[in-house]
This record gives structure tokens, sequence and C-alpha cells, in this order.
């Protein structure tokens, strides 16, 4: 490219740098571009450098200078790669409406229109609160970019702007884009690999945000930089002479620690800065066949320790046992020449791997946090790494979504939630606090008004809308998707239930205390059962809401007797029989109740002995008029005599069988094959009787069946019992 010129509105410094790095530029890109390529470049460049402003009227360095800067810095510390240049120099063309997207995908191609896109919609959020929350900032930026050179870019900007705001007037400003830059990108870029970009960036971060500290530790450390690299080298060629003497293949590194490692080990260790342990960072990287991995790690050791005197309160063994996320070193500090404090790391080629690319990468054993990212920027990390040319070509058919299954959104005060995929507004608003969740009765999502179940998408600005008078409902479980919200809104809907349950329990005791009638708790569970509740505690919670009527529910209870059976089996159909109010006697009556016939009352045969036609029977009147027939023997006779004697009344057949009756019968046998076939084949065959259920269990050989056959009477029934004792393997048959 040639020259650029604007004399008319850059400085003149600044027109210098242009040109220098226009040329620098021109260099790397010209065995990339066409003549034709190259001439439309360099004409978009020009109308860049024509339109800029100065320094002094920006807070940052005229776009042009940022750009070429930017492009130089990716091709230097990254890769050179066609694309992502093109891409890094025609991204202020779109920004400032030069260039439309469509002309970008028309003459330079759609993967370069993609990379504009994807930085489009990072930067919408750029300046949204990111460092309070860097972790969910991350994977906002890292969901939103669909391609993961648009966060390369991001990361050589900001390294970038962070070279070039030093001497910048407004101090706030430049404290919150370092922020940024260590609590975003600089760990961004230690997961990516980018080693060299992360750590120039927590420095720069570091200066900005406190220069005192900085200036001081560099003063020192450039005060002594020629004699530290002296002493660095004084401690590792005594060590690396005894190491080959011992016959140890391996790879010594040794180096000082950055301003920021060392500036953080200070605060932590609440020390000046010669009182820094490791300082000094020897690295002894070991080529051991698997079997002699500890065996030649504590060799190494000994040989350290037979030279300099070891700090034992400073040893830290995780090779006899790793960390549970599986790092292996061993870590010893001695003091070395001149009484200062060195730390040595041991460990093999297999370990360091581990270390630095596996479970234990580095970012997480200083403490950094796991999230969905890990395996996936290690993949980048080796394709960087690994590369022979053209690592970012190979980037672009990567997976960039770690974080398909998680969305992002900002309340209005631009605080940043992560949430799981699907979340909706009520996930939302449980998620800020129980208390919003419980009370919400929808949301304002970007300016519009949406239910309870909308869906949160990446980016939306959610403003919680509550109310005083609002619970949580039963069918808030069917909008909620993650646990949190969840489990929230069960305990809310079981204290509830309990407050309502307390209520309807008072009322009952209550009204029953009104009514002089003693609640017996076993028999009141069985009702409570037979009225379809599992639990006492909902059918209190209806009742309480009003849903249950007290006295009404009383009555069944005292019609209830105080026993119930349960058979265990299925039981037969409950027959009522009601009869209408005759000026006399109807010849289809079966009952005959009272000593003088009475007439107008109803009768229902009771579910518990079940009586048919035949059987010796008397009658229970019931609060509510209704006479009960129960058998002489019917298991409640006794106590109902007992209790209610004023209740009794007679009853008798009326000498007509009149309709079918449930009787059931229990049947115990051999488990033959056929057994079952020939019961029920007996049953069909037996005029003027009807299989209405049946219920089999067998084990151990040995079946029980509950029949609930319908009959005329009891010597109908009589005969079909006898019957089905012939059949061959039934032991036993009786009426229940």
């Amino acid at each position: 490219m040639n020259e650029l010129n604007n004399t008319d509105r850059l400085s003149f410094a600044e027109m210098r740098e242009l040109v220098s790095l226009s040329h620098k530029l021109d260099g790397i890109l010209k065995p990339m571009l066409s003549a034709d390529e190259a001439f439309r470049l360099e004409q978009l460049l020009r109308t860049l450098v024509r339109s800029d402003k100065p320094a002094h009227d920006s807070k940052q360095l005229p776009v042009s200078v940022m750009t070429l800067k930017a492009a130089n810095t990716f091709a230097e510390m990254v890769d050179p790669d066609h694309n992502i240049l093109i891409a890094i120099l025609l991204y202020p063309f779109v920004t400032r409406g030069l260039i439309s997207a469509e002309q970008v995908a028309k003459e330079w191609g759609e993967d370069i229109a993609g990379l504009h896109a994807g930085l489009i919609e990072v930067e919408k959020f750029s300046a949204r609160n990111s460092a309070t929350n860097q972790e969910n900032f991350r994977g906002l930026i890292i969901s939103l970019a669909h391609d993961i050179r648009v966060i390369i870019i991001m990361i050589v900007r900001s390294l970038v702007l962070m070279r070039s705001i030093n001497l910048h007037p407004d101090d706030n400003w430049v404290r919150n884009v370092a922020f940024e830059a260590n609590c975003l990108y600089a760990q961004l870029a230690h997961r990516l690999g980018l080693y060299k970009i992360k750590g120039e960036l927590e420095d720069l971060s570091l200066k900005y945000t406190n220069r005192d500290i900085y200036v001081q530790i560099a003063h020192k450390l450039n005060a002594t930089k020629r004699s530290r690299d002296a002493y660095i080298k004084a401690f590792i060629d005594p060590l690396r002479l005894k190491l080959e003497q011992a016959g140890l293949k391996f790879e010594i590194k040794g180096r000082t620690k950055s301003i920021s490692s060392i500036w953080n080990k200070m605060r932590k260790q609440k020390v000046d800065l010669p009182g820094i342990y490791d300082l000094f960072a020897i690295r002894v990287i070991l080529d051991s066949e698997p079997e002699r991995e500890k065996a030649e790690c504590w060799l190494a050791y000994s040989i350290l320790a037979d030279m300099y005197t070891a700090n034992p309160a400073r040893m830290r063994d995780w090779i006899s046992i790793p960390k549970s996320n599986g790092y292996e070193s061993l870590h010893a500090t001695v003091m070395g020449p001149e009484n200062k404090w060195v730390e040595v790391q041991f460990r093999t080629r297999r370990m360091d791997l581990v270390a630095e690319k596996g479970l234990a990468a580095h970012w997480r054993y200083k403490g950094g946090r796991s999230d969905g990212t890990d395996q996936w920027m290690n993949n980048i990390r080796d394709i960087l790494e690994t590369a022979d040319a053209g690592p970012m070509q190979l980037m672009k058919s990567i997976q960039m979504d770690p974080f398909g299954k998680e969305v992002f959104a900002f309340t209005p005060k631009g605080d940043l939630f992560r949430l799981s995929g699907g979340a909706t507004v009520l996930d939302f608003a449980f998620h800020i606090h129980s208390n919003v969740g419980a009370h919400c009765t929808g949301a304002i999502v970007n300016g519009a008004h949406k239910k309870l179940n909308y869906k949160i998408q990446n980016g939306d600005t959610v403003e919680i809308l509550t109310a005083v008078n609002q619970i949580p409902r039963q069918e808030w479980l069917n909008i909620v998707t993650s646990s949190k919200a969840r489990n929230k809104i069960k305990q809310c809907l079981n204290e509830e239930k309990q407050r309502l349950a307390d209520i309807g329990k008072e009322a009952l005791t209550r009204r029953a205390k009104n009514r002089k009638i003693e609640l017996d708790e076993a028999q009141l569970m069985r009702l409570i059962k037979k009225a379809g509740y599992k639990f006492a505690l909902e059918f209190y919670a209806d009742m309480g809401a009003d849903k249950i009527d007290a006295g009404r529910f009383l009555n069944q209870y005292v019609e209830f007797n105080t026993v119930s059976t349960d058979t265990g089996h299925v039981s037969a159909e409950e027959f009522e029989i009601k009869r209408e109010e005759p000026t006399e006697k109807s010849d289809r009556d079966v009952m005959v109740i009272g000593e003088k016939s009475i007439n107008g009352l109803s009768y229902k045969f009771a579910r518990c002995c079940n009586p048919i036609y035949g059987d010796d029977v008397f009658g229970f009147i019931s609060s509510d008029g209704v006479v009960k027939i129960h058998k002489c023997d019917c298991p409640n006779a006794a106590n109902i005599r007992e209790r209610y004697p004023y209740r009794l009344i007679r009853a008798d057949w009326s000498g007509k069988s009149g309709s079918m009756l449930p009787a059931t019968l229990r049947v115990v046998g051999n488990d033959d094959i056929g057994i079952v076939t020939n019961i029920t084949s007996i049953i069909s065959h037996e005029t003027g009787t009807t299989l209405r259920n049946i219920s089999i269990d067998s084990h151990d050989g040995i079946f029980q069946g509950y029949l609930v056959i319908g009959v005329s009477d009891n010597r109908q029934l009589t005969t079909l019992v006898k019957k089905i004792k012939t059949v061959k393997g039934v032991k036993d048959v009786t009426r229940i």
C-alpha cells in the first residue's frame, strides 16, 4: 500500500505513526492480496483517514491509527490471517456507515461479513457492566459471537486500546477500560492459550488502576534486571550440570514473574517484594518413561535439596497424592545464593501437558472457576498451538456456542444474569429473589409487556412486575424450567397449603365440638381416604379454602360409622335403591322397613358387608334420613349397636328378590394353569349370576382372588360357592 496522507486532520506524530503502520502492514498483506483487492483497500483506507479525527478530539487514538495497530498486532501476536486482517481494516467503514454489510459480503466475501456481524453483536453489550460479573459477561460474548475469531479480534483490540491510553486525561474512563480488560479479555486470552497477551493485559490493567504500585514494582525489577537475569543463570547452570550427571533428560526454564503476579502475591501473603518466595520461578520438565515418572521427579528434587536448603513449610507434593482435578507436580522452595528464595517445580512431560491443557488447566488451579467453556477453550488452544499453517482458517468450522443451553439477560440497572436455556420470565424473577418470584405478575422485556411464560432470549433487558396480593400457583410448576424456581414454588405452595390446612382443621374441630361429635382419628383418616385424598394436609387445605363444607362432612362422618372394612381388593359397587313416596306399598320393594312398613324411607345397602336377598339384616338410620342396610353379622354391627342403639330399625326382605346385588367371594387355591378360566366359566354358565369384577394375586404357587358377583339371593350364592369348590386346585371359597 502507498503512503496515506491526512496532514490537515491528524497531527504530525499521528501521521508519522500511521505511515509507519501502513508500511508494516503492507509487507504482511502484500502476499495475500490481489492487485484489485490492494487497490480497493487502499482507497477505502484513504477515505477513513480523510474522515478521521485527531486524538485530542476523541477519547481514543484516531480510528485509522487504532485500526492499523489492531491489524498489525493481530498479525504479530496471533496469526497473519487474510480474512481477519481484512475484517479488522474494514470494520470502521461498516460502523460509520461508509460501506454497507451487503457491500462487504458482495465485494469481500460472506466470511468477512459474518465476522463484522459478530463484532457488531458483541459490541452492543461491551459497555454494560461487564467487569462486575465477568463470568456471565464472558458467557454472553461467547454465546453471541458465532465465530471464535470474533472473540480473538476483541481481545487484540482490547490490547491495542490498553497500549494507547497511558496518558489519557479521563482517569475514570481509563480505569473502567483497564478493569474490563483484566476481568474479561485477559481471562479469555488465558483460556485460549494467548499467554503473552494475557500477561500484558494484566500488567497494563495494574498500571492504570494502581499506578503507584505498578511503578514501584517495575522500578525495583528494572533496577535489578541485569543482576536478576544473572542470578537465574547462576542458579540454573549448576543445577543443570548436576541433573545431567545423574543421567536425566530434561528441559529447564527460569523466569521472573510478571508485575501483576508479583503484586497479587504481595497482597495475598501481605509481604513486600523481597518477601515473595517465588519471585524467581524455575521449572524442570523431565522426559521420563511412565513407570519412572515419580522416581525421577524425586531424584531431581533430592539433587536440588543437596545443593540448597529447602523450606519444608513450602513443600508441595502433588505427585504422591495428585489434586482432585488431576494436577501433578512437585513444588519446592529453596534458599538460593545470596539468601534469596526460589521456587522450583518438578514434573514430567505428561504432567506438564495435564497441567497446561488437561483437567488442571493453569487458569483453574490459580483459583478461577470452571464453566462450560473449559473443554472448548482447550480445543481452541490446541488448534492455535499445533496447527502448522493457517490455524485461524481451521477455526471457521468450530462450534462456537458452548453456552448453547444457557441464556444471558440484563436487569434495567445493567446487572447480568445467567439462566438455563428455555428459562421464562418466572425463572428470571425467582433467580433475582424468592420474594420477587413469589409475587411476580409478568415482565417488561425490551420495553414490551410479556407474560410469565415468555422465554428469555440472549441479551434481553427484563423488568419484573410484582403485586402484593400475588401468590404462587400450582400451574407455575409447568412454566418454570430451573430446579431453583421449581423448589421455591413448591415451598411457597406448601406453606400456603399448611396455612389453609390449619384453618380447615380448626373449622372442623370447632364444628364437631359444637355438635358434640367426638372425632376418632383413625375413622377420620379412613373417611378422608375414601373421599380421594392421599394426605390429610390436602383435605384440610381444601376445607380451609371452602372447597369442602365442614358441616356436610360431619354428616358423612357420622354415617360412616367408626370402622371401614379394607379388603385390599377391588370392592363391589355400592348399590342404592331409593323409594318414591307412594300412598301404598309397591310390589317392587325388596325391603320392608320398620314394624309397620314405614313408607317414604330411602335405603342403601352398606358397602362394609354388601347384604344380598335372604341375609339376616337390620337398618341403621343415618343423619340425613337414609336407612343403611347391614347384615346382622356385619363387622361393624357390634359397634353400631353399642354406640347408636336408638338409631337402629327393623328391616326385612319383602318376599321378592328383585334386582341383582353384589357379593364378594375370596377364593384361595393352587396357581395351576387354567384354574381361573375354570372358575369364571362356572360363573358364566350359572343362571342369574354375573361376574362384575375379579382381582387375582399369586405368590409361591398359591393364588388368592377376589370375585365380585351379582346374584339375586343368598341361596343362589351358596349354590355357586359349592360349584366353585369343586374346581380342581381350589382350596377355599368364603364370602366376605
